[in-house]
Protein backbone atom coordinates (compact mmCIF):
# COMPACT_ATOMS: atom_id res chain seq x y z
CA UNK A 1 0.00 0.00 0.00
CA UNK A 2 1.16 3.05 -0.91
CA UNK A 3 2.44 5.43 1.71
CA UNK A 4 1.03 9.21 1.88
CA UNK A 5 2.74 11.67 3.51
CA UNK A 6 2.87 15.51 3.75
CA UNK A 7 5.17 15.35 0.21
CA UNK A 8 2.44 13.46 -1.65
CA UNK A 9 1.60 15.70 -4.48
CA UNK A 10 -2.63 15.88 -4.73
CA UNK A 11 -4.75 15.42 -7.69
CA UNK A 12 -8.39 14.48 -7.79
CA UNK A 13 -11.69 14.58 -9.27
CA UNK A 14 -14.33 16.92 -8.37
CA UNK A 15 -18.21 16.74 -8.74
CA UNK A 16 -21.46 16.25 -7.32
CA UNK A 17 -21.89 13.09 -7.13
CA UNK A 18 -18.14 11.84 -7.01
CA UNK A 19 -18.99 8.53 -5.00
CA UNK A 20 -19.66 6.31 -7.49
CA UNK A 21 -16.65 7.23 -9.70
CA UNK A 22 -14.14 5.27 -10.95
CA UNK A 23 -11.09 7.35 -11.72
CA UNK A 24 -9.32 6.56 -8.26
CA UNK A 25 -8.90 3.73 -9.51
CA UNK A 26 -7.02 3.71 -12.64
CA UNK A 27 -5.53 7.09 -11.46
CA UNK A 28 -3.70 5.69 -8.88
CA UNK A 29 -3.19 2.39 -10.41
CA UNK A 30 -1.20 4.43 -13.04
CA UNK A 31 0.43 6.01 -9.91
CA UNK A 32 1.40 3.44 -8.68
CA UNK A 33 3.14 1.46 -12.09
CA UNK A 34 5.14 4.83 -12.34
CA UNK A 35 6.18 4.61 -8.54
CA UNK A 36 5.87 7.88 -8.34
CA UNK A 37 4.87 10.03 -5.15
CA UNK A 38 1.32 11.28 -6.04
CA UNK A 39 -2.63 10.38 -4.56
CA UNK A 40 -5.29 11.10 -6.66
CA UNK A 41 -9.02 11.53 -4.52
CA UNK A 42 -12.80 12.05 -5.27
CA UNK A 43 -13.58 15.67 -3.83
CA UNK A 44 -17.12 15.94 -3.36
CA UNK A 45 -17.88 19.67 -4.57
CA UNK A 46 -21.12 21.01 -4.36
CA UNK A 47 -22.42 23.80 -7.39
CA UNK A 48 -22.74 26.07 -4.33
CA UNK A 49 -19.46 25.66 -3.40
CA UNK A 50 -16.93 25.55 -6.65
CA UNK A 51 -15.69 28.91 -6.33
CA UNK A 52 -14.47 28.22 -2.82
CA UNK A 53 -13.66 24.73 -3.36
CA UNK A 54 -11.00 26.36 -6.45
CA UNK A 55 -9.76 28.97 -3.97
CA UNK A 56 -8.84 26.07 -1.17
CA UNK A 57 -7.24 23.76 -4.08
CA UNK A 58 -4.85 27.08 -4.82
CA UNK A 59 -4.24 27.45 -1.15
CA UNK A 60 -3.23 23.68 -0.36
CA UNK A 61 -1.27 23.53 -3.55
CA UNK A 62 -3.42 20.62 -5.53
CA UNK A 63 -1.59 19.68 -9.00
CA UNK A 64 -4.61 19.10 -11.16
CA UNK A 65 -8.22 18.15 -11.04
CA UNK A 66 -10.82 16.46 -13.00
CA UNK A 67 -14.09 17.75 -13.75
CA UNK A 68 -17.22 15.89 -13.75
CA UNK A 69 -20.92 17.03 -13.49
CA UNK A 70 -22.31 19.55 -12.36
CA UNK A 71 -18.86 21.64 -12.97
CA UNK A 72 -17.97 21.48 -16.70
CA UNK A 73 -19.43 24.40 -17.94
CA UNK A 74 -19.79 26.21 -14.46
CA UNK A 75 -15.95 26.28 -14.07
CA UNK A 76 -14.79 28.09 -17.01
CA UNK A 77 -14.89 31.53 -15.31
CA UNK A 78 -13.08 30.24 -12.19
CA UNK A 79 -9.86 29.56 -14.76
CA UNK A 80 -7.07 31.95 -16.01
CA UNK A 81 -6.34 29.97 -18.74
CA UNK A 82 -8.80 27.73 -21.18
CA UNK A 83 -7.20 25.96 -23.89
CA UNK A 84 -8.75 26.42 -27.86
CA UNK A 85 -9.88 23.13 -27.46
CA UNK A 86 -12.34 23.42 -24.20
CA UNK A 87 -13.59 27.04 -25.49
CA UNK A 88 -15.02 25.34 -28.87
CA UNK A 89 -17.13 22.70 -26.34
CA UNK A 90 -17.45 24.88 -24.25
CA UNK A 91 -16.93 22.99 -21.54
CA UNK A 92 -13.57 21.70 -19.46
CA UNK A 93 -13.02 18.35 -17.93
CA UNK A 94 -9.13 18.50 -16.92
CA UNK A 95 -7.60 21.46 -14.83
CA UNK A 96 -4.24 22.00 -13.78
CA UNK A 97 -1.44 24.94 -11.79
CA UNK A 98 0.29 27.12 -14.06
CA UNK A 99 2.34 29.98 -12.88
CA UNK A 100 -0.84 32.09 -14.47
CA UNK A 101 -3.39 30.08 -12.50
CA UNK A 102 -5.75 27.29 -13.34
CA UNK A 103 -5.57 25.98 -17.05
CA UNK A 104 -8.45 24.09 -18.37
CA UNK A 105 -8.63 21.39 -21.10
CA UNK A 106 -11.30 18.76 -22.36
CA UNK A 107 -10.03 15.72 -23.12
CA UNK A 108 -13.46 14.58 -23.64
CA UNK A 109 -13.51 14.72 -27.19
CA UNK A 110 -10.42 11.76 -27.95
CA UNK A 111 -11.85 9.77 -25.64
CA UNK A 112 -15.09 9.54 -26.72
CA UNK A 113 -13.86 8.98 -30.43
CA UNK A 114 -11.27 5.91 -29.05
CA UNK A 115 -14.11 2.98 -29.38
CA UNK A 116 -15.34 4.42 -32.22
CA UNK A 117 -12.04 4.49 -33.77
CA UNK A 118 -10.93 0.97 -33.18
CA UNK A 119 -14.44 -1.16 -33.27
CA UNK A 120 -15.99 0.77 -36.10
CA UNK A 121 -13.61 2.14 -38.13
CA UNK A 122 -14.69 1.43 -41.65
CA UNK A 123 -18.07 3.30 -41.58
CA UNK A 124 -19.00 5.56 -43.14
CA UNK A 125 -19.35 8.63 -41.03
CA UNK A 126 -20.77 11.22 -43.24
CA UNK A 127 -23.41 8.92 -43.83
CA UNK A 128 -24.35 8.57 -40.39
CA UNK A 129 -26.86 11.11 -38.65
CA UNK A 130 -26.34 10.71 -34.95
CA UNK A 131 -29.14 11.53 -32.26
CA UNK A 132 -27.42 12.89 -28.81
CA UNK A 133 -29.78 12.86 -25.56
CA UNK A 134 -28.48 15.71 -23.41
CA UNK A 135 -27.45 19.05 -24.20
CA UNK A 136 -24.79 19.84 -21.47
CA UNK A 137 -20.89 19.92 -21.20
CA UNK A 138 -20.42 16.46 -22.28
CA UNK A 139 -22.83 16.59 -25.08
CA UNK A 140 -20.84 19.28 -26.73
CA UNK A 141 -17.73 17.34 -26.41
CA UNK A 142 -19.81 14.50 -28.22
CA UNK A 143 -20.61 16.98 -31.20
CA UNK A 144 -17.10 18.00 -31.47
CA UNK A 145 -16.19 14.30 -31.47
CA UNK A 146 -18.67 13.43 -34.43
CA UNK A 147 -17.41 16.58 -36.22
CA UNK A 148 -14.20 15.46 -36.29
CA UNK A 149 -15.89 11.78 -37.52
CA UNK A 150 -17.06 13.38 -40.53
CA UNK A 151 -20.75 13.37 -39.48
CA UNK A 152 -22.26 17.04 -40.67
CA UNK A 153 -25.67 16.55 -39.85
CA UNK A 154 -26.25 16.17 -36.06
CA UNK A 155 -29.99 16.10 -33.62
CA UNK A 156 -29.56 17.12 -30.32
CA UNK A 157 -32.58 16.52 -27.63
CA UNK A 158 -33.18 17.92 -24.28
CA UNK A 159 -35.99 18.91 -21.76
CA UNK A 160 -35.77 22.66 -21.94
CA UNK A 161 -35.95 24.61 -24.93
CA UNK A 162 -34.35 27.97 -23.99
CA UNK A 163 -30.99 25.79 -23.31
CA UNK A 164 -31.34 23.70 -26.23
CA UNK A 165 -31.46 27.29 -28.11
CA UNK A 166 -28.50 28.51 -26.33
CA UNK A 167 -26.43 25.39 -27.43
CA UNK A 168 -27.46 25.54 -31.12
CA UNK A 169 -26.34 29.15 -31.13
CA UNK A 170 -22.78 28.62 -29.33
CA UNK A 171 -21.91 25.90 -32.23
CA UNK A 172 -23.51 28.61 -34.66
CA UNK A 173 -21.15 31.21 -33.47
CA UNK A 174 -18.50 29.09 -33.84
CA UNK A 175 -18.51 29.31 -37.60
CA UNK A 176 -17.99 25.40 -38.31
CA UNK A 177 -20.22 23.60 -40.96
CA UNK A 178 -22.81 21.87 -38.69
CA UNK A 179 -26.07 21.04 -39.47
CA UNK A 180 -27.34 20.71 -35.78
CA UNK A 181 -31.05 20.47 -35.07
CA UNK A 182 -32.11 20.90 -31.39
CA UNK A 183 -35.35 19.20 -30.24
CA UNK A 184 -37.64 18.84 -27.03
CA UNK A 185 -37.45 15.59 -25.37
CA UNK A 186 -41.66 15.06 -26.79
CA UNK A 187 -40.12 14.61 -30.52
CA UNK A 188 -37.60 12.22 -29.14
CA UNK A 189 -40.08 9.36 -30.66
CA UNK A 190 -39.96 10.68 -34.63
CA UNK A 191 -36.16 10.72 -34.55
CA UNK A 192 -34.98 7.15 -33.45
CA UNK A 193 -36.03 5.12 -36.52
CA UNK A 194 -34.08 7.53 -38.48
CA UNK A 195 -30.76 7.28 -36.07
CA UNK A 196 -28.00 4.47 -36.02
CA UNK A 197 -26.17 6.24 -33.43
CA UNK A 198 -27.93 6.80 -30.57
CA UNK A 199 -25.78 8.81 -27.79
CA UNK A 200 -26.52 8.74 -24.37
CA UNK A 201 -24.95 11.97 -22.47
CA UNK A 202 -27.78 12.43 -19.66
CA UNK A 203 -26.75 11.30 -15.47
CA UNK A 204 -30.22 8.93 -16.54
CA UNK A 205 -29.08 5.72 -15.40
CA UNK A 206 -25.87 6.21 -13.73
CA UNK A 207 -25.24 4.82 -9.87
CA UNK A 208 -27.05 4.91 -7.81
CA UNK A 209 -30.15 5.58 -10.01
CA UNK A 210 -28.85 2.01 -11.85
CA UNK A 211 -32.98 0.81 -13.02
CA UNK A 212 -33.63 3.92 -14.81
CA UNK A 213 -33.17 4.61 -18.73
CA UNK A 214 -33.81 7.85 -20.51
CA UNK A 215 -35.42 6.03 -23.30
CA UNK A 216 -37.84 3.08 -22.81
CA UNK A 217 -37.68 -0.29 -24.83
CA UNK A 218 -41.02 0.56 -27.15
CA UNK A 219 -39.29 3.45 -28.33
CA UNK A 220 -35.91 2.14 -28.73
CA UNK A 221 -37.27 -0.86 -31.06
CA UNK A 222 -37.55 1.73 -33.68
CA UNK A 223 -33.92 1.57 -34.13
CA UNK A 224 -32.56 0.81 -37.67
CA UNK A 225 -30.84 -2.29 -37.71
CA UNK A 226 -27.21 -2.00 -37.23
CA UNK A 227 -27.42 1.31 -35.42
CA UNK A 228 -24.98 1.87 -32.58
CA UNK A 229 -26.51 2.71 -29.01
CA UNK A 230 -23.17 4.39 -26.49
CA UNK A 231 -23.88 5.09 -23.00
CA UNK A 232 -20.84 7.92 -21.59
CA UNK A 233 -21.95 6.26 -18.12
CA UNK A 234 -19.63 3.64 -17.23
CA UNK A 235 -21.23 3.02 -13.65
CA UNK A 236 -23.23 -0.16 -13.82
CA UNK A 237 -22.22 -1.75 -16.66
CA UNK A 238 -23.99 -2.09 -18.61
CA UNK A 239 -26.58 0.74 -18.24
CA UNK A 240 -30.37 -0.38 -18.67
CA UNK A 241 -29.79 1.70 -21.75
CA UNK A 242 -27.54 -0.67 -23.05
CA UNK A 243 -29.04 -3.42 -22.21
CA UNK A 244 -32.36 -2.54 -23.40
CA UNK A 245 -30.06 -1.86 -27.50
CA UNK A 246 -29.10 -4.67 -26.93
CA UNK A 247 -32.02 -6.47 -26.76
CA UNK A 248 -33.10 -4.62 -29.58
CA UNK A 249 -30.65 -5.86 -31.67
CA UNK A 250 -28.64 -2.50 -31.35
CA UNK A 251 -24.58 -2.45 -31.22
CA UNK A 252 -23.50 -1.47 -27.75
CA UNK A 253 -20.63 0.47 -25.88
CA UNK A 254 -20.59 1.82 -22.54
CA UNK A 255 -18.23 5.13 -21.35
CA UNK A 256 -15.41 2.56 -19.83
CA UNK A 257 -12.91 3.19 -22.69
CA UNK A 258 -13.85 7.02 -22.74
CA UNK A 259 -12.98 7.55 -19.16
CA UNK A 260 -9.82 5.12 -19.91
CA UNK A 261 -8.42 7.68 -22.69
CA UNK A 262 -9.86 10.66 -21.21
CA UNK A 263 -8.37 10.09 -18.14
CA UNK A 264 -4.56 9.02 -19.76
CA UNK A 265 -4.77 11.85 -21.62
CA UNK A 266 -5.66 14.47 -18.61
CA UNK A 267 -2.58 12.09 -16.56
CA UNK A 268 -0.45 12.57 -18.83
CA UNK A 269 -0.62 16.90 -18.29
CA UNK A 270 -0.61 16.57 -15.04
CA UNK A 271 2.91 14.23 -15.04
CA UNK A 272 4.33 15.61 -17.84
CA UNK A 273 5.64 12.06 -18.88
CA UNK A 274 3.43 8.95 -20.58
CA UNK A 275 1.62 7.02 -18.84
CA UNK A 276 0.48 3.50 -18.75
CA UNK A 277 -3.09 3.23 -20.27
CA UNK A 278 -3.13 -0.79 -20.49
CA UNK A 279 -2.36 -0.45 -16.14
CA UNK A 280 -5.27 2.00 -16.25
CA UNK A 281 -7.95 -0.11 -18.51
CA UNK A 282 -6.59 -3.30 -16.38
CA UNK A 283 -7.39 -1.72 -13.34
CA UNK A 284 -10.81 -0.79 -13.75
CA UNK A 285 -11.42 -3.87 -15.47
CA UNK A 286 -10.11 -5.87 -12.10
CA UNK A 287 -11.72 -3.62 -10.18
CA UNK A 288 -15.35 -4.42 -11.92
CA UNK A 289 -14.54 -8.15 -11.69
CA UNK A 290 -14.49 -8.71 -15.58
CA UNK A 291 -10.97 -9.71 -15.77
Amino acid sequence: MQLITGKTKLLGVIGDPVEHSFSPVMHNAAIAELNLDYVYLPLPVKAKDLERAIAGFEAIGLVGFSVTIPHKQTILPLLSEIAPNAELVGAVNTVWRTERGWKGTNTDVEGFLAPLRTTLRLRDWSQVIPVILGNGGAARAVVAGLLRLGCSKIHVVGRDRDKLDLFKQNWADSYLELDLKVHIWSELSGLVSETNLLVNTTPVGMYPFVDKSPVEEELMEKLPKGAIVYDLIYNPRPTEFLKIGEKVGAIAIDGLEMLVQQGAAALQIWLQQPVPVDVMRRSLLEHLGLN
